[in-house]
C-alpha cells in the first residue's frame, strides 16, 4: 500500500526504501566504517508520525536540523506542502543536500523548501525565527548545542521533534544529556515516544497568564 498519495512522492520514497534496505546490510558488515555515506534514515513509521504531526498542528515555519540525503526531508515536505507551511532544512555536508535536493525535485517538492548549508548552531541563530516544529536529527552530540541555538526562537505551542533518543546505544549518553536539558525548562512539556529508535517530544507551552 502506498504510503504517499502523489505518486511522485511515492516514486521518490520507494528510491529511498530500497536504498535503506541495501545500506542496513553494509551497516551490520564488521568493520564497516561508511556510516556517514548512509542514508541512516529515521524510518517509515517515525516519518508518517513526524508528517502527520504537522498536518495536525499546522505550523508556518518547519525546521530540519539535519537534511542527510533528505529521507526525513521527503515527508516534512510533503506534509509542509499540505498545509501550506515553509520547511528550512540544515545540512554541514553540501554533496549530502545536493542530492537531498535533486530528490525532493524529483518529488515536485523542491518549492517547499529552503536548503541552508552549514553550521547548524550557527545557521539557527542567525534566522529571526520563529520556528513552529522543528526536527532535530544530526550527530547526537550536537543535541544540546542546536537546541540553545533552537530554544529561544520557538514558538508558544511550538514543537520540537529529537530523534535517536534509544538507539543506538553509542548515542545514549548525548541524548541523555539532551533529554535532561528539555526537563530543565520549565516552560517545556516533553515525553519520550517508542516510535522508530525513540522520538523525545518536545512542546513549548508558557505560564497559564501569558497565554490570556
Amino acid at each position: 500500500m502506498p504510503i504517499f498519495s502523489d505518486p511522485k512522492v511515492q516514486s521518490v520514497f520507494e528510491i529511498y526504501a530500497a536504498r535503506a534496505e541495501r545500506e542496513n546490510e553494509r551497516l551490520g558488515t564488521v568493520g564497516f566504517s561508511g556510516r556517514d555515506d548512509c542514508l541512516l534514515p529515521v524510518g517509515e513509521a517515525a516519518g508518517q508520525f513526524l508528517a502527520s504531526l504537522i498536518v495536525a498542528t499546522k505550523p508556518d515555519r518547519i525546521l530540519e536540523i539535519g537534511t542527510s540525503y533528505g529521507y526525513s526531508t521527503l515527508f516534512l515536505a510533503s506534509a509542509a506542502r499540505d498545509v501550506g507551511a515553509k520547511l528550512i532544512t540544515l545540512e554541514l555536508v553540501s554533496a549530502k543536500q545536493d542530492y537531498a535536493k535533486e530528490k525532493l525535485a524529483d518529488a515536485g517538492l523542491i518549492e517547499h523548501v529552503e536548503f541552508r548549508t552549514g553550521d547548524a548552531a550557527e545557521l539557527i541563530q542567525a534566522d529571526e525565527g520563529p520556528f513552529d516544529f522543528a526536527l532535530l536529527d544530526i550527530w547526537k552530540e550536537l543535541y544540546v548545542p542546536c537546541f540553545h541555538a533552537l530554544y529561544p526562537k520557538l514558538s508558544d505551542e511550538g514543537l520540537v521533534a529529537a530523534d535517536n533518543m534509544y538507539f543506538p546505544a553509542g548515542v545514549l549518553k548525548s541524548t541523555r544529556a539532551y533529554r535532561d536539558l528539555v526537563k530543565s525548562k520549565p516552560d517545556l512539556q516533553t515525553t519520550l515516544l517508542p516510535i522508530g529508535s525513540g522520538i523525545e517530544l518536545t512542546c513549548k507551552w508558557p505560564k497559564a497568564s501569558e497565554r490570556l
